[in-house]
């Protein structure tokens, strides 16, 4: 007998491109030659019945979609974590994740009703709000920037100010405010003090020393260039060869990835309310076990995206982790303080007109989902985490 399934959102998705790359394998073995029958026995006991599946205690599944920023990658493991491992399942959601890319922006997905969910940088998803999408940010996944400039050790970098004169790479597309604020903050004026040229989403400009300093993800970019060969030596480059700028430590950082909803189904459709606590409590059950069972979860994202290494992957969900735990108020429960460091600077910068007006981020839902994963025992803070050591190999394998 199959499930019934309910659609939260019965409004016409936006066209997106999909690629599925799927693989499969059987085999078998010779069967052997059939014995005599054997005698006649009592009958067998009826079986105990088996353990129900999940979805057996719930009135159907709710399908869910959520749309990421990004390819597929640890930057998202937790959701794919919690798909792998039944999580979302567990809470009668039959969730379908899609995944980003350069040309997707999450924020006109989610308004459109392509999606019923969004991840997406908090002034990526202030600015469509700005323009008129009734979105709101219901759960603050990253407490942390990733965001750095990184330049050689031997280039006459040591912060900010010294980068006055020099050649700085970025990324454009709405990645460069913290950069520019922070260059402002040091008295450097963006538009004459500096040359700012727009580099690849790669790190080839740093190591063809043609830019001074470049963006990077410290999950992704950075790695790049360590897990690159150093042709003075034949090894791998190290961090001392390196010199980072992190905005965090400016001044400058913006809230990154967050999960956002469709601000008028929370407040008219108690259905959606109820969804979209089971979905943040299932996505922060899969940070959660992303967090402690790492290698594990590694494993998940290799299977959905085999395109990027083995040890990239595990540097990256390091990294990851380090821009969650220890999170202050409990994973996903907005900081007033880092909200309003990244109103200030996209206010400053011109990426808002003003601040947001009305009820721009909320914490009822992630606090109630953190209750409940709480009451099952688990560790919404990680308090105790600290980063592992990763090695990293050559090309990220």
């Amino acid at each position: 007998m199959k499930t019934s399934k309910k659609r939260l959102v019965r409004r016409l998705p936006a066209t997106l491109l999909a690629v599925a790359l799927v693989a499969a394998a059987c085999g078998g073995e010779d069967e052997p030659e059939a014995a005599p029958p054997p005698p006649p026995a009592e009958p067998a006991p009826a079986p105990e019945p088996a353990p129900a599946p999940a979805e057996e205690g719930c009135d159907g599944l709710t399908e869910v979609t959520v749309q990421l920023q990004w390819f597929t990658q640890s930057q998202f493991a937790g959701y794919y974590a919690a798909k792998d491992q039944g999580l979302y399942e567990d809470l009668c959601l039959d969730v379908t994740i899609l995944e980003g890319g350069v040309e997707i922006v999450p924020i006109p997905v989610l308004d459109s009703g392509g999606a019923d969910f969004a991840v997406s940088w908090v002034p990526r998803g202030l600015v469509p709000r700005e323009e008129g999408a009734n979105v709101v940010n219901i759960a603050q996944i990253f407490e942390r920037s990733a965001t750095l400039q990184v330049s050689w050790a031997d280039s006459g970098i040591e912060g900010v100010e010294d980068l006055e004169g020099k050649t700085v790479g970025n990324w454009g597309f709405g990645n460069e405010f913290e950069l520019l604020a922070g260059l402002r903050r040091n008295g450097i004026d963006p538009d004459s003090d500096v040359t700012l040229v727009q580099q690849n989403f790669d790190m080839s400009a740093l190591l063809n020393r043609e830019i001074d300093a470049a963006q990077a993800m410290i999950y992704n970019e950075y790695a790049q260039v360590l897990e690159a060969v150093n042709p003075d030596t034949g090894e791998l480059f190290q961090p001392e060869d390196l010199v980072v700028i992190n905005w965090n430590d400016v001044g400058t950082a913006m809230l990154q990835d967050a999960i956002w909803a469709d601000a008028d189904l929370l407040e008219s459709d108690a259905a959606y309310r109820d969804t979209a606590v089971r979905f943040v409590q299932g996505t922060l059950a899969g940070w959660i076990w992303c967090r402690d069972q790492a290698d594990a979860c590694v494993d998940v994202v290799l299977d959905n995206a085999p395109t990027l290494g083995r040890s990239h992957q595990t540097w990256q969900l390091n990294e990851i982790n380090a821009l969650i735990w220890p999170s202050t108020n409990g994973i996903g429960v907005m900081d007033d303080t880092l909200w309003d460091q990244t109103v200030d600077v996209a206010v400053t910068e011109g990426i808002l007109s003003a601040e947001p007006e009305g009820e721009a981020y909320r914490t009822d839902i992630a606090l109630e989902a953190i209750a409940n994963l709480e009451a099952e025992g688990l560790d919404a803070g990680g308090s105790g985490w600290s980063r592992a050591t990763v090695v990293l190999n050559e090309g990220g394998e």
